[in-house]
């Protein structure tokens, strides 16, 4: 199952309306039509926007297995499953989302200059960022920070953020610490 069907799923089995969870959310039924059609894939600070207003983790958005416990995934697994590419331009692999009963998800994003379009993002919780190969500028309120291989930031993921490629492309690590979701509670994103 893709994630856009997993998005409506779960949006049916509360018995809620496309209008409900877009108004939620703060964008038209429209994108969030699209996105459960698959027509347009989101960044991921919307899918975070999208599971609150559902009330469940983002993992539960990236794969619906609901696996507890330890999760092991060999280096092939990203390999095979490869890269999620986003409508704003840059991709990313989603780590242990088979498992739903956690409180951060951990991601690998792939930015690559002249790609990704500019976008602020906002979303519920903090932030980890580790940047594995390659330059970015990473913009966190108004302050801008250039990042190179073996850098990290770590921010309040509600304050307003951007990341800008710098080299031809770059590689890090997002660990995403978010605070359990209740039910409706779309506030505070963007």
């Amino acid at each position: 199952m893709d994630l856009g069907s997993r998005i409506r799923k779960l949006r049916r089995r509360q018995f809620r309306t496309l209008q409900e969870i877009a108004d939620r959310c703060g964008f038209t039924r429209s994108l969030l039509s699209k996105i459960e059609t698959g027509r347009t894939v989101p960044p991921v600070a919307t899918l975070s926007r999208i599971a609150a207003a559902l009330g469940v983790g983002t993992s539960a958005l990236l794969d619906g297995a609901g696996q507890t416990g330890t999760v092991h995934a060999p280096a092939a697994e990203i390999g095979r499953d490869g890269l999620v590419m986003t409508d704003k331009g840059y991709a990313f692999h989603a780590f242990a989302s088979r498992r739903s009963d956690k409180l951060m998800q951990p991601f690998l994003f792939e930015v690559r200059k002249g790609q990704v379009k500019p976008h602020k993002l906002a979303h519920r919780g903090e932030e980890f960022l580790y940047v594995l190969e390659g330059a970015i500028k990473y913009r966190v309120g108004s302050a801008e920070y250039r990042l190179s291989a073996g850098d990290s930031l770590y921010f309040d993921a509600e304050t307003e953020h951007e990341v800008t490629p710098v080299s031809a492309r770059a590689r890090y690590l997002a660990v995403f610490v978010e605070p359990p979701a209740a039910a409706g509670d779309g506030r505070a994103q963007r």
